[in-house]
């Protein structure tokens, strides 16, 4: 059985397309939260989770998507998110917006043998709280030391953590990785997680991004996330 496992696509579709490329035939798919805001193309990426899902969780993206809620994001990714947000719900259908809605905060999974249990952010179902690797230790897994695999996201960063006997791993970020300008993904097989990042079409989801309504400060910050500078910002800079 092999589960491929996504998180934070941030409707960011040449991302998602180079991950599926990436790895081939699977036979699951479980998705981690945040399949909205930053990204071009929210719409592919939400009906994508529709059709190929298998198990998700909410993200605090989708969760302001779909309730109207504040993202609780980072300071300094504030108005791209706020911007972006409003940019989406103008290319959302209600099916789409009622499919985020569904996702729950945590979810428990059986397959191969391995108990897992997946959320967003902190383990307690926190979708808002940031933990980095270094950050989880006992306390945070407490009481879901049953579970043989804990699958979060939120963070933008991968890594794979052994804390006493529960594995603890972040795919990354399918659409916009804090580490590189790849796309992260990871993958469950024959009880073994193994992580992978690959290189995608950046510069199409830039473009798309400059078509947009959102402001010119907004597009300038993005872009310089995704790794890739239209023509207007290389003659200013």
């Amino acid at each position: 059985m092999k589960t491929l496992i996504v998180s934070d696509i941030h409707a960011n579709l040449p991302a998602l397309g180079a991950v599926l490329r990436d790895v081939g035939d699977y036979d699951l798919c479980f998705f981690l939260g945040d399949s909205v805001d930053y990204g071009s193309f929210p719409k592919e990426c939400v009906e994508f989770l529709r059709e190929n899902m298998d198990q998700g969780v909410m993200g605090n993206h989708d969760n302001a998507m779909a309730n109207d809620k504040d993202c609780g994001c980072r300071a300094d990714f504030k108005i791209y998110a706020e911007e972006t947000l409003a940019w989406h719900r103008t290319l959302l259908g209600r099916e789409d917006v009622q499919f985020l809605k569904s996702l729950p905060p945590t979810l428990f999974a059986h397959i191969d043998g391995m108990y897992v249990y997946m959320t967003h952010g902190a383990p307690d179902g926190n979708m808002y709280k940031y933990l980095r690797e270094e950050e989880i230790g006992e306390a945070e897994i407490r009481g879901l030391e049953k579970y043989d695999l804990i699958l979060l996201g939120h963070t933008h960063f991968q890594f794979k953590k052994q804390v006493g006997n529960v594995t603890i791993v972040n795919p990354g970020s399918v659409g916009l990785s804090r580490e590189d300008h790849n796309a992260c993904y990871a993958v469950l097989e024959d009880g073994e997680v193994t992580l992978h990042r690959v290189p995608y079409n950046n510069q199409r989801t830039v473009e798309v991004l400059w078509q947009s309504p959102v402001s010119t400060f907004t597009k300038e910050g993005l872009s310089k996330i995704a790794g890739w500078l239209p023509p207007q910002m290389k003659e200013k800079g």
